[in-house]
């Protein structure tokens, strides 16, 4: 993997680059989807690229490795054949989910023992076997096994879990580097800063993660709940710290206007199930604000989704059709509805990228913060 800057901000932290993988380029920044089951919910992946043109998506490890499992994997020559996505995929090591299984969960110094939500049979994840397990789903970009502290978290305990997920660390690095890819490209691993909402043990994640040498980092534990305004300060912390000539990946994260701030503070990559899952519920996000179909103020508006748009399905389809198929539970509401909101997401992230490079990213971010977060 290779990563190129091509302009900063003159403003603000925020910086326009790309990523080269074995599947394609990367522009930066870049917000993925979350295909956590080997699908982004509700799209077809020819509509991934022709429509939304999703340059990566991601895999969850925890998932695929329970269903459809390793072996069907690595019988269809990887999760890129399986699913026909011929471009770059990113898997995240599966520790988050362990994290929010917490009542069928144990953590020791080996790894984390765990029921399945599926059956309840037992597994166990150690440090060694999420490499594994990642390297047979086949990701471009494969991420370490790391604990993921709750929010809100005691300072004893996040010190101590910052100090296993660094041993953790160490532990992927070593059998990352005695293994090689199954199917003839190369993976790259991203470690990941935790250290909960505590700047000292932020600042010295940030420095062990960094002194690894790995070709990108991630930075992790930071939407679990807490406000905004702490992990403003955590992220602006660490990108500080991380290398300046790599790309660093803000975990989980989250609104529109989050992306901008985070943008701004010099991450390149986001990913977030929120544009998806809202997308289910009713709630769009546009360039004026936010809208929930469900509202009855919309009932007989018959205006396209978002007449300024380039996607399809937002010039032909009413608000007042879509809210029906919203409140009849039909499927094509919830595709038409993630269709949305993938596009404007990865719009919103290309805007930012072509306003770094011209010099107005700053002012731009400034001016859409105020209206991102309206409710319409």
């Amino acid at each position: 993997m290779k990563f190129t800057l091509k302009a900063n901000d003159p403003l603000s932290k925020a910086r326009a680059g790309t990523v080269t993988t074995a599947h394609g380029e990367i522009q930066t920044p870049i917000f993925m989807p979350v295909g956590t089951a080997g699908t982004v919910k509700a799209v077809h992946q020819r509509e991934l690229k022709q429509d939304i043109d999703a340059q990566i998506i991601l895999g969850n490890t925890y998932h695929l490795y329970l269903r459809p499992g390793l072996d069907t994997l690595e019988k269809a020559g990887g999760l890129h054949k399986f699913i026909g996505w011929d471009r770059p995929i990113l898997t995240d090591s599966g520790g988050y989910q362990v994290y929010s299984l917490s009542k069928v969960r144990k953590i020791k110094e080996e790894g984390v023992t765990f029921r399945s939500h599926i059956d309840g049979s037992k597994h166990l994840f150690t440090p060694e076997y999420a490499m594994d397990i990642q390297r047979t789903i086949g990701a471009d970009i494969i991420m370490a096994f790391d604990e993921c502290t709750p929010y809100p978290c005691d300072y004893t305990y996040a010190a101590e879990s910052v100090k296993m997920t660094h041993r953790w660390l160490k532990r992927c690095c070593i059998h990352f580097d005695n293994t090689q890819p199954k199917y003839g490209f190369d993976q790259t691993l991203f470690p990941i800063v935790q250290g909960s909402v505590y700047k000292d043990l932020r600042i010295k994640s940030a420095e062990f993660i960094a002194s690894m040498g790995r070709a990108g980092n991630a930075i992790g534990g930071l939407s679990v709940g807490e406000p905004a305004e702490e992990m403003y300060a955590m992220t602006e912390v660490v990108c500080d710290i991380l290398p300046y000539d790599k790309p660093r990946y803000l975990m989980g994260v989250g609104t529109p206007i989050n992306l901008l701030e985070n943008i701004a503070l010099g991450v390149d990559m986001f990913d977030c199930v929120m544009p998806t899952r809202n997308a289910r519920n009713g709630m769009l996000f546009t360039k004026n604000g936010i809208i929930n179909i469900r509202n009855k103020k919309w009932e007989q508006d018959f205006s396209p989704i978002e007449a300024d748009s380039d996607l399809h399905v937002d010039l032909v389809t009413s608000k007042a059709y879509l809210r029906h198929l919203v409140h009849s539970k039909e499927m094509l509401g919830a595709q038409i509805a993630t269709l949305h909101n993938l596009h404007f997401y990865l719009w919103l992230v290309k805007e930012a990228r072509e306003k770094i490079i011209s010099g107005e990213f700053y002012e731009w971010k400034n001016q859409m913060v105020k209206v991102l977060g309206n409710k319409l």
